[in-house]
């Protein structure tokens, strides 16, 4: 009797030690990495939902929270006593309140370190709770009633602009339906139709709204990404153009600086001798090396600027290959002293305390150009309010977390402006004054360190910036 595994092998298949590979073996081989690409592109997706569903989740979370508290008790008295329906739970509604109360403190919670990356779970969870399981639910409970049915439609489309992310919203949307049916055959319910549409009809219903609501909102996405795209592509080009006349003339300020001296020597040379030139007052030569360090110093800037254009627009990325040991307090100091001030008042409203000083791999130059955005965008809105002042400092924790914080006491951000400081080309400023550039940049670089910034802001009151840096195993502690 021939062993029926034999039969599995090919002619001229062999393994690395000579033996013959089954060809079932040899197909389970050859699938694993598919499955594994396959996973990691599913894994990748969801990820990816997940930021943006908590993205923009975070800048109305306290609005939803708001409608939930008083739409859970109002449509409990409509329900209950105004138009009765054939079930209603005053104590269910009674935890949909309680699930929505912390959301009123969402900007509280986002400041507390060690609870603050469980918010955006905490938000899905309620999503969850609240719409799709809370409705599916009910509308079981009164029997597909019409009311019930139109209400768990509407509920749907609200998770379509608030979770705005389509997989998102299509997959928390099945999950909490699911939910709700366990829940109603658990509690021993029998389904009943009311009306004349039963629930197969419904659900197809409810699919088509949330495919067509959810393809509407990537359809918008996608005309915005095509946008920015072009505009980015556009700016990369200008910045790219512009380097090199820009090279030239800091090249050229910089021969005249370095000439100027046997120039002015020559021309006192050739007064001392009664040559015939022409007078020239000793302050216009003063004059002139000011020009030329204006020249040097502004090109410099507008190069950082260039530079900032062409990482934001992908056309240039940070190169980590020279990245070396940097102290931040070092940087801290070098940044306050070069950077521009307009006056001595401008510059006595920057407090900095110090702190216990911290290494970190990356840039001292591309750190102070980070403090260099912070600075400019924190004296523009102090200016603008005549009051306020920055503080700058630097902490360390037992658990080896590394930060500096950048604060002022400006008008602070508006909550619908905040989720959005980032964004490259984005800009709070008025038309004209501001490129958005400049946040997207420090993030970029902060990213790059292997860190994470995050800003924390009170509309009237303050705005903190927060940078946070892996700790180096051997760095020393002060």
């Amino acid at each position: 009797m021939t062993d029926s595994s034999e039969t599995e092998y090919k002619s001229g298949s062999t393994s690395d030690a000579g033996q013959k590979v089954p060809r079932n073996e040899r197909r389970k081989t050859a699938a694993t990495p598919f499955f594994h690409a396959l996973a990691s592109r599913i894994s990748s997706r969801l990820i990816a939902s997940l930021q943006q569903s908590a993205s923009y989740g975070r800048s109305i979370m306290a609005t939803f929270a708001i409608i939930e508290i008083i739409g859970q008790p109002l449509y409990y008295y409509m329900w209950h006593d105004l138009y009765p329906q054939h079930y209603e739970n005053l104590w269910l509604r009674a935890v949909c309140v309680l699930f929505a109360i912390p959301m009123l403190f969402e900007r509280n919670i986002s400041r507390m370190r060690d609870v603050e990356p469980w918010l955006t779970l905490y938000w899905l969870f309620a999503l969850v709770f609240l719409l799709p399981f809370f409705f599916f639910f009910m509308t079981l409970m009164n029997h597909l009633s019409a009311v019930w049915a139109l209400s768990t439609l509407a509920a749907l489309m609200l998770m379509v602009i608030l979770v705005f992310d389509w997989l998102m919203t299509i997959l928390l949307s099945v999950i909490g339906a699911l939910l709700a049916w366990l829940v109603f055959k658990l509690v021993g319910a029998d389904l009943q139709v009311e009306n004349d549409i039963p629930l197969p009809v419904l659900i197809s219903i409810y699919s088509f709204g949330i495919v067509v609501g959810s393809a509407i909102n990537y359809k918008a996405e996608l005309v915005a990404r095509e946008k920015l795209a072009a505009i980015t592509d556009a700016v990369g080009t200008m910045a790219h153009e512009l380097r090199t006349p820009l090279l030239g003339i800091r090249s050229g300020a910089r021969g005249l600086s370095t000439y100027l001296p046997a120039i002015i020597e020559g021309y006192e040379l050739a007064r001392k001798h009664d040559l015939p030139v022409k007078r020239i007052r000793r302050a216009h030569f003063e004059q002139m090396q000011s020009v030329l360090d204006r020249i040097r110093t502004e090109s410099e800037y507008t190069g950082i600027v260039l530079d900032m254009l062409l990482v934001n627009s992908s056309r240039a990325a940070i190169d980590r290959s020279v990245f070396v040991r940097v102290d931040i307090n070092q940087c801290i100091n070098k940044s306050l002293e070069r950077y521009p001030f307009h006056s001595p008042q401008e510059k006595e409203r920057v407090n900095w305390l110090g702190g216990p000083s911290f290494s970190f791999v990356g840039s001292e130059l591309l750190m102070v150009h980070v403090m260099f955005n912070l600075l400019k965008n924190a004296i523009y809105y102090l200016a603008r309010q005549e009051s306020g002042e920055i503080t700058i400092w630097t902490t360390r924790s037992d658990s080896g977390v590394n930060q500096l914080h950048f604060r002022d006491t400006g008008p602070g951000i508006r909550p619908e402006v905040l989720p959005r400081i980032f964004e490259r080309f984005y800009s709070g400023m008025p038309r004209g004054q501001g490129t958005g550039i400049g946040l997207a940049f420090v993030r970029l670089v902060i990213d790059s360190f292997g860190g994470h910034i995050r800003c924390d802001s009170v509309w009237g009151e303050y705005t903190e910036f927060t940078m946070s840096f892996p700790e180096i195993p051997d760095d020393g502690r002060d």
